[in-house]
């Protein structure tokens, strides 16, 4: 039975490892995606500034915040 919780813990061990890696990557790109949303927003006001076309910049960022709530949750 300790031979099995010993098991059980290590496994328990390196799955919160990977938790955590992932975690961090998932915020890393998360970042880089706010970028280039940030990057492309102002690129799009530019050429519609330039066009004098109505600003009609659609929010791609929908998800972002309950994917950022629930990985925040979890904290």
């Amino acid at each position: 039975m300790e031979r099995l919780n010993s098991k059980l813990y290590l496994q328990n061990c390196y799955i919160m490892k990977e938790n955590e890696r992932l975690r961090k990557k998932a915020q890393l790109l998360n970042q880089e995606n706010q970028a280039l949303l940030s990057e492309l927003k102002q690129k799009l006001s530019k050429n519609n500034q330039k066009n004098n076309a109505p600003n009609t910049i659609l929010d791609l960022n929908l998800n972002s915040s309950s994917n950022h709530n629930a990985s925040s949750s979890s904290n």
